[in-house]
């Protein structure tokens, strides 16, 4: 079976501490913390403004051997005008320090706002911006598009040529659909609850370890739509990277570790 990663996105957040976090546990240590409860963690402040080098050695120093982070593109290299123009923006993000991580580097999600619909033209112009490698390390990219224009078999197929993944979200306010098109699968789970069972909604946890696990084992998950039904993936086992965000933000690390704990 191909490993399952668990995380949250972010570890700073006020409504943790002393939910998630120890009372009185220092704030420069919640990342040290956290990474020693889940086995990943999404860093979203990148996605607003760019690090330094420092920042992210720091990050990779202050966790475990085996932990791995997800890393949030800046919204200059999506949220632009024209995407098939986003190569600087995209250059600039990639060379802002990720390769500190080292092998800490895992997926990077490339988030597009909710606004874009999609256009072949400019889709096919990003994806094809997107290297392959940064410092000799092989990157894996994810795509998050929320416009549900999105829901086309040609932006499937697009994906698929390149081996880019399409990012599988769970939310109240997405269509759900469950498209692989890369050699990993990356989910952002968006219904976090304090009255759901184990923090997430109603009957939906347990639905979700099935798939991952599935996934993992390289079988075929056949209770969600498909975008393109008619070119399903071939089965193979996948490394899971699962983020438990928004929704009820401040359960979010506790539905995590629930997850886990289902897992094993």
């Amino acid at each position: 079976m191909a490993e399952i990663r668990v995380g949250i996105g972010g570890w700073n957040f006020p409504p943790w501490r002393g939910r998630f976090y120890p009372a009185g546990l220092p704030h420069a240590r919640e990342l040290e913390y956290a990474s020693r409860q889940l086995t990943s963690i999404e860093i979203n402040g990148t996605f607003y403004r760019h690090q330094s080098p420092a920042s992210f050695a720091a990050w990779a120093a202050a966790t475990p051997d085996h932990f791995v982070f997800a890393v949030k593109a800046h919204r200059a290299a999506t949220h632009g005008k024209d995407l098939a123009a986003a190569g600087p923006a995209i250059d600039r993000f990639l060379h802002s320090g990720l390769a500190e991580l080292g092998t800490k580097l895992g997926p990077i999600l490339w988030q597009f706002p909710h606004t874009r619909k999609f256009e072949a033209a400019a889709a096919e112009g990003f994806l094809e911006q997107l290297p392959a490698f940064l410092d000799g390390r092989a990157l894996q990219h994810a795509v998050e598009a929320r416009h549900p224009s999105f829901a086309d078999p040609a932006w499937i197929s697009m994906l698929r040529r390149r081996g880019i993944v399409r990012v599988i979200v769970d939310s109240d306010k997405h269509a759900l659909y469950g498209d692989r098109t890369g050699s990993f699968c990356y989910l952002r789970l968006q219904r976090n609850a304090e009255a759901g069972p184990d923090f997430y909604a109603a009957d939906a946890l347990d639905s979700w370890v099935s798939r991952v696990t599935a996934w993992a084992g390289g079988e075929a998950v056949t209770d969600l739509p498909l975008i393109d039904p008619d070119h399903a993936p071939k089965r193979g086992s996948a490394d899971c990277f699962v983020y438990f965000i928004s929704g009820e933000k401040a359960f979010a690390p506790l539905a995590a570790q629930a997850f886990q704990g289902h897992l094993q």
